[in-house]
């Protein structure tokens, strides 16, 4: 049968399944269904062979079985396959669970991002609109107190316009997308800062729980009553056990215990106890991060209390590192607080998959059985035994096993593929035990009909894993010819152009608007001093005429009479 039809077929079956217990008043889950139809198929007391393909008659078959099964409401086995499904689907681990709480915020935060971010306000009453979807996304992101109570929101909006102002909107406009969001993260963060301090100085804090005092009072009570449930469950799963030895030692003892599923039950209540172990380790983990954070919160106040004591003006460089610091912290108390209510009511919803113990074994029943016997703790059998841990570990085909004590890890090590197949056939009979057991590896495949019957054969399980390569995009440097033309026309052209190149003349000219680009220099010689030698010059001199006028000023006479006097000297004279 194909894939794809094979898949269809099962999943018709799950849905007739599912249908056929609501009729009956059950509703179960397509897990939960799932799951009881590979037991029912593994089991082999139903004899279904999965090398051929189901006919009609076996999917009806194993449509009653299950069927059959589910609405069966005194079985410890059924509960317990209930409760291993529930847990699956309900829990996850601490990081885990942390990381997707952080997801779920930020996937309903989207839209309110959006509108922000998105926004184009020009006018002065868009503007304040946008400021006040800033406010819903500052409360709404630190989860201190509601955006619909006036107090709270006059407290964050009072906080916000401290550090970031309405006129600083139309900056903020202005960035991209991803500043925004970035920065709309930061201003959370101060706020919450701010409004955290306020709330430990007494002036503010309007909406903000006590979240450290109230962890403090809630993990003590949660650890409580798990420890409680954890003491009743061992208790009743050493009296199983002790009930179970007495019965392997006295035959007729077994044969009257067989209808009232001893061991069914004693695997409920050990699965039980291995979910509340692992509940009470993360409260634990809880209590040990929320002891940390409180004395980091106190440390931080302290320092910035130190940092604006009696000072008007404080620089954003010394005090908004402290209020992220703070905002980060306070972040991590809600993280615990979400944390610790699921495991809580994780808790609560198991307890209900032991209801089938009260009806089987009531207290009259069991004070019957118990009656002369000796009930031994897990702690009395490992120091009976010198300790299990001093007993050893065997490796084998890289598995390690430990034994209950020293016979028993003897008796494996003489023939160890005849007790793997025991607990394989067994595990194959109560489908819970493969993982109360940690068998998932073994059953990942279904192995064929016909060998299930032979002990030597058996098939490894086909192992799967995640695997991921990494392959460089370019390995080698990238070469881009920017030459390269793949139009041919476009190669053509350069090709005439270059052909006609070749019979023309290359000339320049210059322009007003190149010319005087570059500076030009030249070198010369300055001029230096030079004489000539000639003959001793020779000259001739003529006298030089004086001649003078006398009697012009007038004198006695009212005629002026004037007198001239030649004083020019004789050439001879010269």
């Amino acid at each position: 049968m194909p894939p794809t039809q094979a898949e269809s077929v099962i999943k018709n079956i799950i849905r007739e399944i599912g249908q056929e217990c609501a009729a009956n008043g059950e509703i179960v889950s397509e897990t939960l269904v799932a799951f009881m139809v590979k037991a029912v198929v593994l089991d082999p007391s139903n004899g279904f062979n999965i090398d051929r393909v189901l006919i009609k008659s076996d999917v009806q078959k194993l449509v009653k079985l299950c069927v059959t099964r589910l609405l069966d409401s005194k079985n410890p086995s059924l509960d317990t396959i209930k409760m291993q499904v529930y847990f699956d689907m309900n829990y996850t681990s601490r990081e885990e669970f942390i990381g997707e709480h952080h997801r779920v915020l930020e996937s309903r935060l989207g839209s309110v991002s959006r509108e922000i971010t998105d926004n184009r306000a020009c006018a002065r009453e868009e503007l304040e609109s946008l400021y006040r979807k800033i406010v819903s996304y500052v409360l709404l992101r630190s989860g201190l107190g509601s955006p619909t109570d006036i107090k709270i929101v006059r407290e964050a909006t009072a906080a916000l316009q401290s550090v970031f102002p309405q006129a600083e909107l139309g900056t903020f406009l202005t960035l991209s997308k991803k500043d925004k969001e970035r920065q709309l993260k930061e201003l959370t963060m101060i706020v919450t800062g701010i409004r955290l301090f306020n709330r430990d100085c007494g002036k503010g804090g309007e909406g903000i729980d006590d979240l450290p005092s109230i962890l403090r009072e809630a993990i003590p009570v949660t650890t409580q009553h798990i420890d409680s449930q954890l003491q009743i469950t061992q208790d009743q799963a050493c009296r199983y056990t002790a009930i179970l030895e007495k019965a392997a030692q006295n035959p007729l003892l077994n044969k009257e215990l067989q209808p009232y599923m001893l061991k069914e039950a004693l695997y409920n209540v050990r699965q039980y106890e291995i979910f509340l172990q692992i509940i009470l380790s993360d409260i634990i983990t809880c209590a040990r991060e929320v002891e940390m954070m409180t004395k980091q919160l106190g440390a931080q106040l302290e320092q910035l209390k130190m940092t604006v004591k009696s000072k008007v003006a404080v620089p954003t460089s010394q005090v908004f590192p402290i209020f992220m610091a703070l905002s980060n912290l306070w972040s991590g108390f809600q993280d615990e607080t979400v944390l610790l209510s699921v495991l809580s009511n994780l808790t609560t919803h198991l307890e209900p998959f032991l209801g089938a113990h009260d009806l089987l074994f009531p207290e009259k029943v069991m004070q019957g059985l118990l009656d002369g016997l000796t009930v031994k703790t897990d702690m009395c059998r490992i120091k009976e035994h010198m300790g299990n841990p001093a007993i050893g570990i065997l490796k084998y085909k890289e598995k390690y096993y430990t034994f209950k004590n020293r016979d028993a890890a003897y008796s494996f090590s003489e023939n160890p593929e005849k007790y793997l197949y025991l607990i394989k056939e067994k595990a194959r009979k109560n489908a819970e035990l493969i993982q109360l057991l940690e068998l998932h590896q073994q059953f990942e495949t279904l192995i064929p009909y016909s060998q299930m019957k032979d002990v030597d054969k058996h098939i490894k399980p086909i192992t799967k894993c995640e695997s991921s390569t990494q392959t460089d995009t370019h390995i080698l440097p990238p070469t881009i010819e920017r030459s390269y033309e793949w139009n041919e026309w476009e190669l053509r052209r350069k090709a005439i152009k270059l052909a006609n190149l070749r019979q023309k003349v290359t000339h320049s000219v210059q322009t007003d608007l190149s010319h005087m680009r570059r500076e030009n220099f030249s070198q010369v010689y300055p001029l230096k001093n030079a004489s000539t030698q000639s003959m001793r010059e020779g000259s001739t001199r003529v006298p030089r005429p004086q001649i003078y006028i006398a009697g012009l000023r007038g004198g006695h006479t009212k005629v002026t009479e004037g007198v001239k006097v030649n004083l020019t000297r004789a050439v001879d004279e010269t």
